[in-house]
């Protein structure tokens, strides 16, 4: 019995930690509390395995681990951008751009359900905190939609699933942690996730659409008297052409100085433009433009400036991804105090929760490295790796196996602690089989996703039936009784978007070059076709050219008219015509004593 549990010791500490995580117990504290005990059950053990590499001086190496996690310069960029978004979500920002968005969506079937897939991608680009989207979005649009007759249902998926896509679109805290847990380039991480970030997204919206034709009353038009800002898209229409002719001149006339940053100065020039175009318009009166195209440029175009200034720059290389969070902390102060809604409290309660989360993410890493030690010190690196790249169907089989391994986990861990403590144990196997890790976070970033919305579990949802009516309300617009919403419409609600999230998982293993685009294209030349041709030191006589040495028959050309003939240039004769052979020297005595003269 001893020999069994020694030899298979990886596999029973691996379980033993599922199952103290199933029974409520602390993330980090599982963690360390199950490395540790594991540690000195495999030192008393060692003598029954060759598998077991555990002694009492490994435990030396635990102060050294946890200074490699509190030195660790990529996962300073968590806290600059969670107290980024608890910023902006506390300056009313969200507030903002959904009525202003559900104003412009507003004439069509589905317009506010839209505005909160459009609002949510926005809030995830500029937060990265899916609390932050769902709270300040359920708060907000929800008691809208159910004022004008949307399904229950409907609104509160739609909500919880835009909320999430601070999950996957950057500057997203998980990618940040799945970057550093693969030993891979933040920067990478972001770019690779962009467009299956902007693709979910796009499905979110041809779901809406899809349903608003299907059931055509679940969600209604915004009644006419429900849009302040009137009529107008026209006089957007024009303003945008305009901006984008600003900027194609501004391109055009920059390129020869800035060459392939052209383009985004241009269109930097274009935007400030028209931004500063409405502004005057909207001061003076003027009513160049209509009142609509004025609020969708005020209100738009500041988030979008704070994304290009976080993630505009650390994809031009301009700053690393712990910068580009804190110019964006710098900008999302700057942007409540534009709004007036920059306080000593609002400072507060951001740095608060910030501590929360990043303290939170600290204590589980420490936990990971001791867990990791002994995990290591029994070879479960090589146990798991063996049991994963032995499946069959090789790279398919290998990544299908993964997914469902990570989604079936998901209904019972967070993010965090999927990314910490499986994300380690899967990264050599999908190394070993020749994955791209880019593409595997990414991959896994999208899945883990899921970990927000599927019942029972989903944070997402828990997020939102804290600020959904538990009881009826009177609506203040309208005088109705309104009815609450369950618990379990906002579980049904959430299914059809995992389905997307998971058909979002299966093209994103089909059709890998969405991910991989992040990587440079290179100079366009076939290294096949490189051929490297070293001069001779004189003409060869048949046009190659030498290094302009005088040849002298095939021997070494020197200057000043010194001349080394071909062959062993031991053998070459003296310059002052003397004797070719060497002066011999008698051998010395040793046995004589030593001469001085």
């Amino acid at each position: 019995m001893i020999e069994f549990i020694a030899e298979n010791m990886a596999p029973i500490m691996f379980v033993s930690l599922i199952f103290f995580l199933l029974l409520g117990y602390p993330v980090a504290f599982a963690l360390a509390a199950n490395g540790l005990v594991f540690f000195i059950i495999g030192v008393e053990l060692a003598p029954f395995s060759d598998s077991i590499n555990l002694s009492w001086p490994l435990l030396n190496a635990l102060p050294e681990r946890f200074w490699g996690v509190m030195s660790n310069d990529t996962l300073l960029a968590i806290p600059f951008f969670t107290f980024m978004g608890i910023v902006l979500e506390r300056s009313g920002m969200a507030e903002d751009l959904l009525d202003t968005i559900g104003q412009l969506f507003g004439p069509i079937r589905g317009g506010l359900a839209y505005a909160v897939i459009f609002v949510g991608a926005l809030l995830a680009a500029t937060t990265g905190v899916v609390a932050a989207s769902v709270i300040a979005m359920g708060l907000i649009s929800l008691p809208i939609m159910l004022r004008y007759g949307y399904d229950r249902r409907v609104a509160s998926g739609v909500i919880a699933a835009s909320g999430t896509l601070a999950q996957i679109i950057p500057p997203s805290l998980v990618l940040i942690v799945l970057a550093d847990q693969l030993g891979r380039s933040v920067g990478d991480m972001y770019a690779g996730a962009l467009i299956p970030g902007m693709i979910l997204t796009g499905l979110y919206m041809g779901y809406i659409l899809l349903m608003s034709f299907i059931r055509r009353d679940s969600m209604p038009a915004l009644p006419l008297e429900a849009r302040t800002l009137g009529h107008g898209v026209t006089s957007l229409f024009v303003a945008l052409l305009v901006a984008i002719g600003i900027a194609y001149a501004a391109h055009v006339y920059l390129s020869p100085a800035h060459g392939e940053n052209a383009d985004i100065l241009g269109a930097t020039v274009g935007i400030a433009v028209i931004y500063i175009v409405a502004l005057i318009d909207r001061t003076t009166k003027t009513n160049m433009m209509s009142r609509l195209a004025q609020q969708v440029i005020i209100v738009l175009i500041p988030p979008l400036a704070l994304i290009f200034l976080v993630l505009g720059t650390i994809f031009l290389g301009i700053a690393t991804p712990t910068e580009g969070g804190a110019m964006g902390a710098v900008g999302a102060l700057i942007m409540a105090a534009a709004k007036g809604r920059l306080s000593l409290d609002v400072i507060k309660q951001a740095l608060a929760s910030t501590t929360r989360l990043s303290s939170f993410v600290m204590f589980i890493l420490i936990g990971a490295r001791v867990f990791s030690l002994t995990f290591y010190g029994v070879n479960g690196h090589l146990w798991v790796e063996h049991l994963l790249t032995s499946m069959p169907g090789g790279e398919t089989g290998f990544l299908i196996a993964v997914n469902l391994l990570v989604f079936f986990l998901a209904f019972f861990l967070d993010f965090f602690e999927l990314a910490f403590i499986i994300v380690p144990l899967l990264a050599p196997a999908a190394d070993k089989l020749g994955i791209d890790l880019i593409w595997f976070g990414v991959l896994l970033g999208i899945n883990m996703q899921t970990s927000f919305m599927h019942p029972p579990f989903g944070f997402a949802l828990f997020y939102l039936r804290s600020v959904a009516a538990k009881v009826p309300y009177l609506d203040k617009v309208t005088g109705k009784n309104m009815q609450p919403v369950t618990t379990g419409q906002i579980y049904w609600g959430a299914v059809p978007f995992v389905g997307i999230q998971i058909i979002m998982v299966t093209l994103t293993i089909m059709f890998p070059q969405m991910v991989l685009h992040y990587k440079d294209t290179g100079t366009g030349v076939d290294p096949a076709t490189i051929k490297i041709e070293v001069p001779g030191f004189g003409g060869a006589g048949n046009g190659t050219p030498g290094l302009g040495l005088p040849d002298n028959g095939g021997g070494l050309g020197l200057p000043g008219g010194l001349q080394l003939p071909a062959g062993n240039p031991l053998d070459a004769a003296p310059a002052d015509g003397a004797s070719q052979e060497p002066e011999t020297k008698p051998a010395n005595d040793l046995s004589a004593p030593p001469s001085f003269n």
